[in-house]
C-alpha cells in the first residue's frame, strides 16, 4: 500500500453518476426508449465455445491484508484491550503515552527498568495497593455479547497473597461478574473467564490490586474466535466467504518503511521498523511491539504464524512480502549495509524454513512448538513493495532471488513495478524484470472509475512469454456502487488475460470506521459490527464464479461521440508556497481570453480550495506550506482550443506547482503537477468526479526561487506542454470509457458456461447472445448486483446486495436485457 502522502491525489472518493455524462471524453449517444419509456442500448455478444481461451488458476483472486485502518489490533486480531502492554510512546506518536487508552484510579506509574517482564516487553505498570487501572478498548469501548465468554489474562508480579480483581462494566453497571485471582510472587501469568451478563458496546475493563503489584500484558479475548485461532469471527468469516485463492501479507507500506534493523533488546528503542517476520513469532508476551507506518502501534499479536494459520483456515495460498532494503512509500532510500542485507536474505531463507521445514529443522521446530508441526506449504514469496528506486531495488532483489533459487528452487519469487500504473519508475522496473526473466511482477494502482472503464484492454498487449502479473493492489477510489461497477468492468479484462494476470487482489481489505488512514476499503467495521462494501460484493461474485478456462467471446461497443477538452484554467499548490504571475489565455484564433499580471487585485479568480492566497508585489502568492490542493480558477468552463501561459516560482515547501486546465468544477479538471510526489516527478493528472488518474509522467524536480515559464496548448483532445520553452510532453485524451464489458468462462466442475456482463451506464443493455452452437439447457441461474450509482453499504443499510433469479429463455441464440448500473452473472448449463 502506498502512503496517503504519495497517493494523496488519488485517495478522494469519486463523485457523480457512472451515466452517459460520466463517460467523457466519449459519452454514450442518446439511446432509444423501450416500450416502458426507459433508455435502452442494443448490444450483441458472440461466444466461440469450441475455442480454448486461457486457463484460470484457482488462486487468481485473493485478498491483501495490511495493518492499516486498525485492521489488526482493534480489528481482525480479536484482542479487546488497547495498549495491553503499556508500550505506546510519544516517540512513536505525539499523542501517545504508556497510559494511552488507560485511566488510573489511585496511584500508579509506568516503568522501564530491570524489573520488566522481559527484554522485548519493557514497559510495565506499577500499581499501588488499593489502586486500579481501566482500559477503554477501541471505538466506543469494549463490546461484549450476552452469554458469551471472554478470556482474561495478565502477567503480574506481586507479593504472595496479593489479590487482583478483574471487572467488566459500563455506565449501566456490571457487564460480567467480577473475578479475583491470587498472586504468588514473581512474574507469572494469571487467567480468568468472564461471561457477559448482558450485551454492551462501550465496556471498560478494570484491574485492581489490594497490595502493590506490577502488571503487564493485560488481555481480554473472546472465547469464540475464528476456528479457535484468535481472530475476530465476523471479520474472518467475511474474508472466508470470498473464498480467496491467496492471502498477501503483511503489507504494503509496513514492509519497506522505517528502520531495516531489528529490535534492539539492549536499548529497547521503539522507532518505526520495517515489518520483520522474526519479531512476530513465538509467545505473544515476547514479541516486541512496533510503531506502525500508518501512525499507531502494532502489538504483533497477529504475526506471521497467525497469518499462515489464517491462510490455511480459509483455504488460501499464503503470499508473504519481505523487505528488500529499499524504503518506499515516499521515503525513497536505498540502505547500503552489506551485513544487514545478508541478514535479511538469511531471514528470508529462514522464513521459508519456518513455513515449510521439517520439525527437525530450527525454524520448522519453532513452528511445531507454536502448534503446527505440519508445513504450511509456501509456494510464493514477494520481495519488496512499490519501491520508487527501481535500479537500486532490483540490484537487491536479484540477491534475494539468487539465494532463494539456490536453496528453494520451487519458490516463485515475485518482484514489483513501483507505486503506479505507468511512468518512469514503472517502465524501468518492467524493463529490468523482463531482461532478468523474473517469474512474476507485482503491479499496484489506485485510479478513477473512468480509468478502469478506459483500460479494460490493459493486459491485451502484454508479452505472453514475459513475466506474469500479480495485480497486488488496485481500487477505483471509492466505495460507491459506481466504483464497484468500474472495477467489475476491469475484472472482465483480467479474466480475459488470465494467461498474463495470474493473481489479483483489491486493496485495502479492512477499515475500522473510527481509525481510517485510507479509503476506499473492502470490509468496514467497528467494535460491534461489520459490513461489506459494494466493492466486496463485486469481488465476491467474481471470486465465487471464476471458472477454470476463458471461453473466447466478443461484444459490440457502445455508440459514442467526442468533443474537445473544455474548461477554465486554475492554479494550485500542495504542501508548498508558490507565486504565480503573467497568466494569459489565448484562443487558437489569437483572441485574448484572459490576461492577469496581478498589478491590481485577484478578483477574476475563484477560490475553490484551501490555502492562503493574496496579491503581493505583483504576484499571486499562496503562502501556506502545509495546505493541500489550494485551487483557484478563472475563466469560462466552455473554453476550448486555447493556449495557457503562466510564470511560476516555488517559494518554499515539499513540492512544486499545479497548473490546471479543462477545469469544469472542483472535481473535474486536468492539472500539470510539476514537482509532485515529494518533488521527485511531474505528471499530468485527470480528475473525474474527484478521482484521479495519470495521463503522462516524467521524473524531475522544481528548484526553489527559480521562475519557470509554463505553457499548455489545448487543441481538440490533444494537449502539448512546454517548460521554459522546451516541449515537456504531449498526450491525446481520446480513449473511450466503455460502459459495457463482458467475459465468458467455463466451470469444469459444474459444466456451466458463466456469462459475466457489466453495464455501467444509465441505459438498459438489450443484448443478443449467440452461444455459437453450444448445446445448453433452457434455464440459467442468474445473480445480479444492481443499484443506484451512488449507493453505499453501511452498518445499517445494505443498498448493494446480490439478487438471485432464474432465466428460462436460454437457447443457442437468445436476448437478455441487462439493467442499467448492474453486474450480472448467468450460469448456463452445457449439455
Amino acid at each position: 500500500m502506498s502512503p496517503v502522502r504519495t497517493r494523496r491525489r488519488r485517495s478522494l472518493l469519486a463523485g457523480a453518476l457512472l451515466a452517459a455524462s460520466f463517460l467523457a471524453p466519449a459519452p454514450v449517444a442518446a439511446a432509444p426508449a423501450d416500450a416502458a419509456g426507459g433508455a435502452v442500448t442494443d448490444y450483441a455478444i458472440t461466444v466461440d465455445p469450441g475455442a480454448a481461451g486461457p486457463e484460470i488458476a484457482d488462486t487468481m483472486y485473493g485478498v491483501f491484508f495490511e495493518d492499516i485502518n486498525r485492521a489488526a489490533d482493534g480489528g481482525l486480531y480479536a484482542e479487546l484491550v488497547q495498549n495491553r502492554s503499556f508500550e505506546y510512546s510519544t516517540a512513536d506518536n505525539r499523542s501517545y503515552t504508556p497510559l494511552t487508552a488507560w485511566t488510573v484510579d489511585g496511584s500508579a506509574k509506568t516503568l522501564d527498568d530491570d524489573g520488566r517482564l522481559n527484554a522485548r516487553n519493557r514497559t510495565y505498570l506499577a500499581l499501588d495497593g488499593g489502586s486500579s487501572v481501566t482500559n477503554a478498548g477501541y471505538n466506543t469501548g469494549i463490546a461484549v455479547e450476552e452469554g458469551k465468554a471472554y478470556d482474561f489474562s495478565v502477567w503480574a508480579r506481586a507479593g504472595a497473597g496479593a489479590t487482583l480483581t478483574v471487572a467488566l462494566g459500563d455506565a449501566g453497571g456490571e457487564l460480567a461478574r467480577a473475578r479475583r485471582v491470587t498472586a504468588r510472587g514473581g512474574w507469572a501469568k494469571y487467567t480468568a473467564r468472564l461471561t457477559a451478563a448482558r450485551t454492551g458496546t462501550d465496556g471498560r475493563l478494570t484491574v485492581s490490586a489490594d497490595r502493590p503489584a506490577a502488571l503487564d500484558m493485560v488481555s481480554l479475548i473472546p472465547r469464540d474466535t475464528y476456528k479457535g485461532h484468535g481472530l475476530r469471527e465476523d471479520l474472518a468469516r467475511r474474508i472466508a466467504a470470498l473464498r480467496p485463492g491467496f492471502v498477501r501479507f503483511p503489507g504494503g507500506c509496513l514492509v519497506n518503511t522505517g528502520s531495516m534493523e531489528g529490535y534492539d533488546e539492549a536499548s529497547g528503542w521503539q522507532r518505526t521498523r520495517a515489518y520483520q517476520w522474526k519479531d512476530t513469532v513465538g509467545p505473544v508476551e515476547q514479541r516486541a511491539t512496533n510503531a506502525n507506518f500508518w501512525g499507531y502501534n502494532q502489538s504483533y499479536g497477529l504475526g506471521y504464524y497467525e497469518y499462515f494459520q489464517f491462510a490455511e483456515d480459509v483455504g488460501a495460498m499464503p503470499l508473504p512480502v519481505v523487505p528488500a532494503l529499499v524504503t518506499g512509500c515516499g521515503q525513497n532510500r536505498a540502505v547500503d549495509d552489506e551485513a544487514l542485507l545478508e541478514r535479511h536474505i538469511q531471514d528470508t531463507l529462514d522464513l521459508v524454513e519456518f513455513a515449510n521445514g521439517p520439525v527437525t529443522s530450527e525454524w520448522g521446530a519453532k513452528r511445531a512448538r507454536m502448534g503446527h508441526p505440519r508445513p504450511f506449504g509456501l509456494t510464493h514469496l514477494a520481495v519488496g513493495n512499490e519501491e520508487n528506486l527501481p535500479n537500486e531495488f532490483f540490484a537487491r532483489f536479484e540477491r534475494f532471488r539468487a539465494a532463494l533459487a539456490a536453496r528453494y528452487p520451487d519458490i516463485t519469487v515475485v518482484s514489483n513495478s513501483g507505486p503506479d500504473d505507468s511512468g518512469p519508475t514503472f517502465d524501468t522496473a518492467w524493463r529490468l524484470n523482463r531482461e532478468a526473466d523474473v517469474d512474476m511482477v507485482d503491479e499496484h494502482y489506485y485510479n478513477s472509475p473512468q480509468w478502469f472503464l478506459q483500460n479494460n484492454d490493459r493486459y491485451d498487449t502484454y508479452d505472453r512469454n514475459g513475466p506474469k502479473v500479480f495485480l497486488g493492489e488496485y481500487a477505483s477510489q471509492g466505495n460507491t456502487f459506481k466504483n464497484a461497477l468500474s472495477e467489475a468492468a476491469f475484472m472482465t479484462g483480467l479474466e480475459r488475460n488470465a494467461d498474463v494476470v495470474k493473481l489479483a487482489s483489491y486493496a485495502p481489505l479492512l477499515a475500522n470506521e473510527d481509525y481510517v488512514q485510507w479509503r476506499p476499503d473492502l470490509i468496514w467495521f467497528n467494535n460491534r459490527a461489520s459490513w461489506n462494501s459494494a466493492n466486496y460484493e463485486v469481488q465476491k461474485l467474481f471470486m465465487r464464479n471464476t471458472g477454470d478456462r476463458v471461453v473466447p467471446s466478443s461484444a459490440t461497443a457502445t455508440p459514442s461521440v467526442s468533443g474537445p477538452i473544455t474548461g477554465a484554467v486554475g492554479l494550485s499548490t500542495w504542501a508548498t508556497s508558490a507565486a504565480y504571475d503573467d497568466v494569459e489565455v489565448t484562443g487558437a484564433d489569437g483572441t485574448r481570453l484572459l490576461a492577469d499580471d496581478f498589478s491590481g487585485d485577484a478578483s477574476r479568480w475563484t477560490h475553490t480550495g484551501g490555502g492562503s492566497w493574496s496579491v503581493r508585489d505583483g504576484q499571486y502568492v499562496q503562502g501556506d506550506e502545509t495546505a493541500e490542493n489550494t485551487m483557484v480558477s478563472a475563466g469560462d468552463p466552455a473554453w476550448h482550443d486555447y493556449d495557457l501561459h503562466v510564470k511560476a516560482t516555488k517559494k518554499a515547501g515539499k513540492e512544486g506547482f499545479l497548473v490546471a486546465f479543462g477545469v469544469k468544477d472542483t472535481g473535474n479538471y486536468y492539472w500539470w503537477n510539476l514537482g509532485g510526489w515529494n518533488n521527485t516527478q511531474s505528471a499530468v493528472e485527470q480528475a473525474v468526479d474527484g478521482g484521479k488518474s495519470t495521463l503522462v509522467s516524467r521524473a524531475g524536480s522544481i528548484e526553489t526561487g527559480r521562475a519557470y515559464d509554463i505553457d499548455i496548448e489545448v487543441r481538440g483532445r490533444q494537449v502539448t506542454l512546454y517548460l521554459d520553452g522546451q516541449e515537456w510532453g504531449r498526450f491525446t485524451d481520446d480513449k473511450p470509457a466503455e460502459p459495457f464489458r463482458q467475459v465468458v468462462t467455463r466451470d469444469a466442475r459444474t459444466g456451466d458456461l458463466i456469462l459475466k456482463v457489466v453495464n455501467a451506464q444509465a441505459a438498459d443493455a438489450r443484448t443478443t447472445v449467440d452461444l455459437g452452437g453450444a448445446q445448453v439447457g433452457p434455464k440459467a441461474a442468474v445473480t445480479t448486483l444492481a443499484a443506484a450509482p451512488d449507493a453505499v453499504n453501511t452498518e445499517t443499510d445494505t443498498a448493494v446486495a446480490p439478487v438471485t433469479s432464474t432465466f428460462s429463455g436460454v437457447a443457442g441464440r437468445f436476448t437478455y436485457t441487462f439493467p442499467a448500473h448492474s453486474v450480472t452473472f448467468l450460469r448456463i448449463a452445457e449439455r
